[in-house]
């Protein structure tokens, strides 16, 4: 499994192993028909003007098995505050789930976040998400009291910040 960033060319795969993750992951926590509705071909437009507009976010890495783009992070400064990074998204096409896509994508954002030096960085997940959860407490990542709620398709959906302490 290769890591690299990623470029206009991946938009396409990126938005797959997106919305197919999202299908799959979100299942029961989301509905059924906005999780449906889902376009790759649609949002990947949106994701051109990501990989085009670097300030949107500081990097995009993906993780490529042979030539097959399979899944996604993006990271940048905290929205919370410079001090710390983020995770905006990490996403791995369901069909490479459990065969190390997530985990090199992991390392890929914490040593882009952690480059100048020790700092926290800082997540969400859908509280109801419980294996992200457990993949991110198996990175040092740690609740930290922070919820906010979203609204999909008219839905609540609440939130959980995980931060990863400086020098974890």
């Amino acid at each position: 499994m290769l890591v690299r960033h990623a470029t206009v060319s991946d938009a396409d795969a990126v938005t797959l192993a997106q919305v197919r993750a999202w299908q799959k992951a979100y299942a029961g926590i989301i509905s059924d028909g906005y999780l449906a509705a889902l376009d790759p071909v649609a949002r990947a437009q949106w994701r051109r003007s990501i990989l085009t507009e670097p300030e949107r976010v500081t990097a995009t890495f993906v993780a490529v098995d042979g030539d097959a783009v399979v899944g996604y992070t993006d990271v940048g400064p905290s929205q919370e505050g410079q001090e710390a990074g983020e995770i905006y998204a990490i996403y791995v096409h369901p069909d490479h789930w459990r065969r190390g896509a997530g985990g090199v994508l992991m390392r890929a954002a914490l040593d882009h976040l952690t480059a100048d030096g020790p700092r926290p960085v800082r997540l969400w997940v859908i509280e109801a998400n419980q294996p992200a959860r457990r993949f991110y407490e198996r990175h040092g990542f740690v609740t930290d009291g922070a919820v906010r709620v979203e609204e999909f398709a008219s839905t609540p959906i609440t939130e959980v910040r995980y931060t990863r302490p400086a020098g974890a």
